[in-house]
């Protein structure tokens, strides 16, 4: 870590500037560079790949479906009554208890069951293998997708419009180099969140769609944090190697909070 003292010289009269970390001890992060970068290259083309190859596993918010409701004589476990379909061959479904404890929703995907006019009484009988006769259909319609092809569109237009807007704001307040840096950030930690959701099955829906955007968010708040501490250190200690700089920046964003000294 580069000596912080020459940064700090200044003309007679003129006062230094307060520094937090000068008196914090900085993580070598920057030690680890090549090796997490190799790392990062790896896991965005391993996801690019699973999702060029499998894809993502739409929910039925993507695809839509049909909608069964049943009532049960005893109040029902949502969660048992999914593994129990599950273990007959129905998967992929939403199980969720729907206005008391004895009506149960079931959301099936579209490909699970077959003819849409079926699904209720495919389900009804599934259902009553295991809880017996006296569970009831309450009604079986079909559902459409509540994300359709054209506002999935509309929607990867928004996001390239705003990383684009976000890449223009950070090159007025930094720099290129950090406005190129912070979209890339973005992009890689969005298509490593999505090959994990390929890889696993996870079912991707509206919720999840929000954690993604969540995602973003957080990284683009830590990108502009830790931006904010270089640009900052380096007018603080123009001497100092940028390698340490960098090191100190991150430390500090760790204990941002905290107060001076």
């Amino acid at each position: 870590m580069a000596d912080p003292t020459p940064g700090s010289r200044r003309r007679s009269g003129e006062s230094a500037p307060q520094v937090f970390w000068e008196t914090k001890l900085a993580v070598d992060f920057m030690r680890w560079r090549q090796l997490t970068l190799i790392l990062s290259t790896l896991l965005v083309v391993a996801s690019l790949a699973l999702l060029g190859v499998r894809g993502l596993n739409f929910g039925l918010d993507f695809t839509g479906g049909t909608l069964v409701e049943v009532h049960f004589p005893e109040p029902a476990d949502p969660q048992a009554v999914r593994l129990g379909l599950e273990a007959q061959g129905y998967g992929d479904l939403v199980v969720q208890n729907f206005g008391t404890a004895r009506d149960v929703l079931v959301r099936v995907p579209p490909d699970v069951v077959g003819e849409t006019a079926t699904v209720g009484d495919v389900i009804l009988e599934a259902l009553r293998a295991d809880y017996g006769d006296q569970v009831a259909l309450r009604r079986s319609e079909f559902v459409g997708p509540a994300v359709g092809e054209e506002l999935r569109e509309q929607g990867g237009l928004a996001m390239l419009a705003a990383l684009s807007l976000v890449m223009v704001y950070i090159m007025f307040r930094f720099t290129g180099k950090f406005a190129l840096s912070a979209v890339i950030a973005l992009v890689h930690d969005v298509i490593i969140t999505l090959g994990a959701f390929s890889l696993f099955r996870w079912s991707f829906d509206l919720p999840s769609l929000a954690a993604v955007l969540a995602v973003i968010g957080y990284s683009l708040n830590d990108t502009i944090v830790v931006a904010d501490r270089i640009r900052e250190n380096f007018r603080a200690l123009r001497r100092a190697e940028p390698i340490a700089v960098i090191n100190q920046a991150i430390s500090q964003s760790f204990g941002r909070s905290e107060a001076g000294p």
